[in-house]
């Protein structure tokens, strides 16, 4: 009776153990540094790529000007007055070729792809300049398919549009509403597809280290893959009935302890 208590015991414990070890990798930043400040890497903005959408509005002091240089909206009709930016309106998008370039109203093509949004919204101002066509524009340029795509063990998956061109991995798993409890977050795949080439990069979540990553800063069209935990892959070859048993012996390890402790003051 005695050796069978001290099995029970045993087996307790190593559940408890087990049900630690999970714990401890659910945690982000486990090393961090507290009140230690640490300088950021200066983030230099993504830059254009073939098949990129953007939109690129010029703005002077006299929008009959203006107009010249910016596509209507979708809506816009010929002989009706300068186009509205209202939310209710889209803008159209200049797309970049696959030599890089675009085709911009009177300046002609103008190649684009290398360059961040900053760049080329100053090149544009100077060609006006320079040109003779305004001396006073004020050019925006934005991205309108910057996108990324989280999948696997998260609370809500997809593809989620981003506003601006900054987007950290951080960032875009809040997005995607937090790994469930079954993420590996040490072992985050970023798959990123650049230049006729696709890279593969591993980010750690629970090590600071991931702020060095190349694949901190988000670029357009990456993919965030969240791979499963091996007790979720082996929970996934079960039945249904195991699987439900599964989750419940990992939940209520605290409560076998406790029975296991009354266990052994009665066989004394």
């Amino acid at each position: 009776m005695k050796q069978f208590s001290n099995l029970v015991v045993s087996v307790a414990l190593m559940l408890i153990i087990a049900g630690c070890a999970q714990v401890k990798n659910i945690a982000y930043f486990q090393n961090k540094a507290v009140n230690e400040p640490e300088k950021l890497d200066k983030h230099a903005g993504i830059v254009i790529e073939s098949k990129d959408m953007l939109s690129i509005i010029v703005n002077t002091r006299t929008p009959e000007l203006s107009a010249m240089f910016n596509l209507p909206v979708v809506s816009y009709q010929a002989g009706s007055e300068a186009a509205t930016t209202s939310g209710q309106y889209r803008l159209q998008a200049y797309v970049v070729d696959n030599d890089g370039c675009i085709n911009f109203p009177i300046l002609g093509k103008i190649r684009v792809v290398g360059l961040t949004r900053w760049e080329l919204s100053e090149q544009i101002r100077r060609m006006l300049d320079e040109g003779g066509y305004i001396s006073d524009a004020v050019v925006s340029v934005e991205f309108m398919n910057f996108k990324v795509s989280v999948l696997g063990e998260v609370n809500s998956p997809g593809t989620y549009t981003i506003q601006g061109d900054k987007v950290t991995i951080l960032q875009a798993i809040s997005l995607a509403k937090d790994l469930t409890i079954f993420g590996q977050r040490e072992n985050v795949t970023v798959i990123r597809e650049k230049e006729g080439e696709r890279i593969m990069y591993e980010v750690n979540l629970c090590d600071v280290s991931l702020f060095k990553s190349p694949a901190y800063y988000l670029q357009q069209n990456d993919i965030v893959y969240v791979q499963p935990s091996d007790i979720k892959a082996r929970q996934s070859t079960t039945d249904d009935k195991t699987l439900r048993m599964t989750s419940i012996v990992l939940s209520g390890t605290s409560v076998v302890a406790s029975l296991v402790s009354l266990l052994v003051n009665i066989l004394k």
